[in-house]
Order: structure tokens, then sequence, then C-alpha cells
């Protein structure tokens, strides 16, 4: 036994220092629009992972036009990729469904995940006076969607999902200028949907009076979406956990990527998390529960790091 141990502490030592010999190891990492808070995330970890292994592992933040491009760029891109993406837009590019129809790529096969990071999540914030209590009480309100966006393709969905299309009126006007419009009684509400606590939803609980709604199981049902529970007291003035939901996104890579790079990633991303959260609250929401949105398979070196650490896995994840 003791020479077993003796032979797995050299392995290890062995491992982790080829992976220090390799210094500088660089990694591409496909974000979002650099207007995005995801592009934002994709820059802290950037920087976690700098400081996380002293230099070994630099990152390189691209823009991308969406997650379809991400995916799409994971069939021809060599060596260190990274790129977010729904798991759900992984799981169609594999089998060639809806977008990826007619651009099948057997390479979409060799895609890999690494962790999760925070969920788009919905929130539907209405003024406190506005007498808005469920979404049935939207009937003959002004609510901002937006357009163009997740969110306002999900907040129109919910509307109709929820027999309220056509008695809503839906203002015409940028998501961006919600807040400004709230405050001067212009809207009853607005959707929004990014990782909370989000900023805007945060201007508006601090400058005014705001509740945001909460859905029952069979509305949740209905959306399809997965179920996301956003604490009390993240925003000022919500005593309640917020019940809503959201839609997973994770980090993945491809086959490419050797197992020390991926183990170093992943465990440097765990490691350094507390660090961002002290530095955007969005990465306090992201745990060890998140990992069951994960429904493909882990690279090998992350799935090596999760192993360690005892983290929840799936039989298809592994």
């Amino acid at each position: 036994m003791k020479l077993f141990t003796s032979l797995a502490l050299a392995a290890s030592v062995m491992a982790a220092t080829a992976f220090a010999g390799h210094a500088e190891t660089r990694v591409t990492y496909k974000s979002a629009s650099s207007s995005s808070s995801y592009f934002q995330m994709a820059v802290q970890i950037a920087e976690a992972m700098k400081a996380g292994t002293n230099g070994d592992i630099i990152v390189t933040v691209e823009e991308s036009q969406g997650s379809v491009q991400n995916v799409m760029e994971a069939a021809v891109r060599p060596g260190n990729y990274v790129f977010t993406t729904p798991p759900a837009l992984v799981a169609l590019a594999q089998g060639g469904k809806a977008m990826f129809d007619g651009k099948g790529n057997p390479k979409f096969d060799d895609i890999r995940a690494l962790f999760p990071i925070p969920s788009l999540t919905m929130h539907f914030v209405v003024r406190d006076d506005a007498g808005i209590a469920n979404f049935a009480d939207m009937k003959g309100k002004t609510i901002l969607i937006g357009k163009g966006s997740f969110g306002a393709t999900e907040g129109e969905k919910y509307l109709g999902l929820f027999g309220l299309e056509g008695q809503v009126k839906l203002p015409d006007v940028e998501l961006s200028n919600a807040v400004a419009a709230l405050k001067n009684g212009q809207i009853d509400g607005f959707v929004t949907a990014g990782s909370w606590p989000a900023p805007n939803v945060i201007e508006a609980a601090a400058s005014l009076g705001v509740t945001v709604l909460s859905l029952d199981d069979e509305q949740i049902a209905a959306t399809k979406r997965t179920r996301l529970v956003i604490p009390a007291g993240t925003y000022a003035g919500q005593d309640a956990d917020i019940v809503t939901t959201s839609l997973p996104v994770v980090a993945y890579t491809t086959t490419n990527m050797d197992d020390d790079t991926a183990y170093e990633l992943t465990k440097t991303y765990w490691q350094e998390k507390a660090r961002m959260g002290d530095d955007a609250a969005w990465w306090n929401g992201v745990d060890k529960g998140l990992m069951e949105n994960i429904t493909g398979a882990i690279h090998p070196g992350a799935l090596r790091y999760y192993t360690e650490m005892d983290f929840p896995l799936t039989d298809a994840q592994k």
C-alpha cells in the first residue's frame, strides 16, 4: 500500500511538473458581444487564470456574435479553444438539428464540458404601485420586453403561454431605457434576462419600490426552462426567494485540449471563483448545484478535478 501511495504521489508530481514546464499555455476563450455581461465574465476568467496559475495559462478573450457561432467554430478551431453556450445547443449540433440542420460535422462529437458559468436568468420586474402581484395582473399593463434579445423572445413566449398574448401593452423601446421609463411612470414593468444579480434590476430596486415576480411549478414546466431560485435579499426590498426560469450556460472545449490543461483550467476556475465573486456578484450564484445543468460529457481533465473534489456527477457526464 505504501508503494502504491508513493507511486501515485510521484505520478501526480510528475504531471504537475510537466504542466509547469509548459509556460504560458495559450487558451482562446470565445465569449459573447463586447457589450454583454458574458464578455465581462470572460475577461474576469482570463484575469483569474493568469493570477491563479502564476501566468502559466494565458487566456485571450474573443468577441462573438452568439452561441451558435461559438459552437460552429468548435468544429474547425485547433488547439485550446474554449467557448460558452447553453448545453442544449451542443446537443442540437451533435444531432444536426434546428439551426444546425444541414451543417452537421463529426467534430461536434468532440465537444466536452469544462465548468458552468452564470445562467441567463429571467426577471419580470414590476413597480410596487402598479398593482401587479402575479402574471394575470399584467393584463392591460405596459411592460417593456425590448427586442432581439433572449429575454425579449422569452418574455413574449411567456405572455403567450400564460394567456396574456395581445393583452399587455409592449412599447417599442430599447431595454436600456427600462429603469428610466419605470421611474417616470411610462411603463409598469420590464422583462430582462441575464446573470443575477442583474445590474438594471439592482438599479430599479435601489431607486424605487419594485417586485420581481415568481413563477409557480406549473408555469415553469410550461416554459420548458430550468428552474432557478434567486435568494431573498439579493435585491433591495426582496424579502423572499424569487422562483424563476433560466437558460444554463457552460464553458466548453474539445478533445483537442490535453488533459492537464483542462484540469488546470477547471481547478483554477473553482479556486478563483470566490475572488471573482468579490468583484462581481454574479459569480456567487455559481455552485456545485449547477453541475446538473451539464447534460453531455465532461472533458477527462476536468473530470479528474471533479472526481478529486467529490463533485456530484451523472453517468452521462463521465
